[in-house]
């Protein structure tokens, strides 16, 4: 399909009520494990499940993600006893989906995290302003990144969170580690002066951090009632053997752990051009954590970000390229990252298309957004790019997304994100499923 058609059916798609599940409740959304840390811009797990319902039909499909995110397919494959695959270069985001997708047998959990908490509660003295403040456990607190940790926190949350996930890493069980590592991580926003309110690194001096024993247990009592739901739907076939059908590992989205012709269905929502700052977002697990030793090198790694640029590759998508081109005169800078944004999903695709069955699918769930006054038409691109690594263009669907976890509106001067009221640019009102089919 040329440039012009591939622009003209776009254009000719309507909106499918039917892919837009506004009928769900939040706790519906939010089911199982998908409460257990929260994420930017995550799909809900009623789009993948429909999805999975349309094109599979076998029982002993597989299922990848090569950007997983916060898990949302991998989990909805392990719940209808699929094998489950992918990638994500954001070692949170590989946390996250990996306790979110291993089901734990709910008495043996519940004794784990009581245990923990009355470990804590054992030291804990109301009538002192910190968290064990007699006690002799030593905080675990990684030493290069204090700095950034003090700017943060306060010394007194510091050293409570640091006594906490010292108790965190006695736990010998790793999948009740990590279940634990997930509650301590979700909390850390609130127990610092990250504004609430904001998604962005901005600090609230007013802000009352909370308590972070209060934060945790009252979020790990959300996450035992979310693996309780998730156990009782998960077949036994995979709750007895988890490790042959659950492969997801840290790495680039252009390299799949999986072999040649052997996935049948890819479901992803990939980032978007200079969007989201992943490593931004996350940076107060990333520091605690001890996932990176430079947040800013660890930002050039990350597919979207502003950080990268390329030279020595050339752009195939003559959509991209008209998009590079528009937003020349505007950013040079901007121009070269979006340039790099889609020379790097044009390795993704042709990746998706190695690791796929023939007859398989992938679908990519993405939106179009106003960047500087430029229109980055992010999913007409992507179709183009499909067809490159070799896909039939197959299906789009169009879809209203008003229970997605949207980012704020745009300033179109800026290309910002900006208040409401101050913003005049949607930034995405509506989003595409593309989908291409390996004949």
């Amino acid at each position: 399909m040329s440039p012009d058609k591939i622009l003209e059916w776009f254009n000719q798609t309507s909106i499918d009520k039917s892919w837009s599940f506004n009928e769900y409740k939040p706790s519906e959304t939010g089911k199982w494990t998908h409460g257990y840390h929260r994420y930017p811009a995550k799909f809900i797990p009623q789009l993948v499940e429909q999805l999975i319902d349309l094109y599979i039909t076998d029982g002993t499909a597989s299922i990848n993600d090569p950007f997983m995110g916060s898990g949302t397919t991998i989990v909805s494959a392990v719940s209808k006893g699929f094998h489950a695959s992918g990638t994500d270069i954001n070692k949170v985001a590989h946390l996250v989906t990996k306790a979110k997708a291993t089901p734990i047998r709910p008495d043996y959990l519940e004794k784990k995290v009581k245990s923990f908490l009355s470990r804590i509660s054992d030291f804990h003295d109301k009538n002192q302003a910190s968290l064990f403040s007699e006690s002799s456990i030593h905080p675990q607190i990684p030493e290069k990144h204090l700095e950034r940790i003090n700017y943060w926190f306060t010394e007194e949350v510091r050293d409570d969170l640091g006594k906490i996930l010292a108790l965190i890493l006695d736990e010998t069980d790793p999948d009740v580690q990590s279940f634990l590592l997930v509650a301590f991580s979700n909390v850390l926003k609130t127990c610092s002066i990250w504004s609430q309110s904001s998604t962005k690194p901005t600090r609230d001096m007013k802000k009352q951090p909370t308590p972070p024993y209060d934060a945790i247990k009252r979020h790990l009592s959300k996450m035992l009632k979310g693996n309780i739901s998730f156990y009782d739907v998960v077949p036994s076939h995979i709750k007895e053997n988890q490790k042959s059908y659950l492969n997801v590992q840290i790495g680039s989205a252009k390299t799949q752990p999986v072999p040649d012709d052997s996935v049948d269905l890819i479901i992803s929502s990939s980032p978007y051009v200079t969007s989201y700052e992943y490593a931004d977002l996350h940076q107060l697990s990333t520091l605690w954590l001890d996932f990176a030793d430079d947040l800013k090198e660890y930002k050039k790694e990350f597919i979207g970000t502003s950080y990268k640029q390329y030279e020595d590759k050339s752009l195939l998508s003559q959509i991209a390229s008209n998009i590079v081109d528009e937003m020349m005169p505007n950013s040079k800078k901007t121009a070269k990252e979006i340039e790099a944004f889609f020379i790097d999903m044009q390795e993704v695709f042709n990746e998706s298309f190695r690791i796929l069955k023939q007859g398989g699918r992938c679908c990519y769930v993405i939106g179009n957004t106003k960047l500087k006054g430029v229109d980055i038409l992010n999913a007409e691109a992507f179709a183009e790019s499909l067809q490159y690594s070799g896909f039939k263009l197959d299906k789009l669907i169009k879809r209203e997304i008003p229970l997605k976890i949207l980012p704020q509106k745009r300033d179109e001067k800026t290309g910002r994100f900006a208040s409401k009221d101050k913003a005049d640019s949607e930034a995405y009102p509506t989003e595409y499923i593309v989908i291409g089919l390996k004949e």
